[in-house]
């Protein structure tokens, strides 16, 4: 049995599907949204502290109209980023996607996208559970 086999996830729809994939997307946007109240941060760096996990970092990399992308990561005391992921929120369609660090070719794999956007779930989870947000986050210069 798989996390993608447990009957919590049936509200996502049927795994490694494109419907339940959209599901994923819109279900990472309300955990986005909780981690970052205002979607139109006016810096390009921010830091959450938690009193129990590691600093989690954001740094936008493009603003557009409809769109924000930014990428979020840990950085370690040796310098080492992990995870680093590249998150796109759409802000008109309420909906956030993982992406790879480093852009994809088109028509990429939808179980490499299915797999990339549950790992960003989890984590979201993990990180509001933790007591991260930018919301009130120090602002990295």
């Amino acid at each position: 049995m798989t996390i993608l086999d447990l009957p919590n996830w049936e509200h996502l729809g049927r795994p490694r599907s494109f419907a339940g994939l959209m599901n994923l997307w819109e279900s990472n946007f309300q955990r986005m949204q909780r981690l970052l109240p205002d979607l139109n941060l006016k810096v390009d760096q921010a830091r959450s502290i938690s009193q129990s996990d590691s600093p989690l970092y954001l740094d936008i990399l493009e603003r557009n109209p409809y769109t924000l992308t930014l990428m979020l990561t840990y950085r370690l005391a040796d310098q080492t980023e992990t995870p680093r992921l590249r998150v796109r929120i759409y802000r008109d369609a309420g909906v956030a996607q993982a992406m790879d660090a480093e852009p994809a070719e088109f028509g990429e794999n939808l179980d490499r996208q299915w797999e990339r956007n549950l790992l960003l779930n989890k984590w979201l989870d993990y990180c509001l559970e933790h007591g991260h947000g930018f919301a009130l986050a120090d602002h990295v210069s």
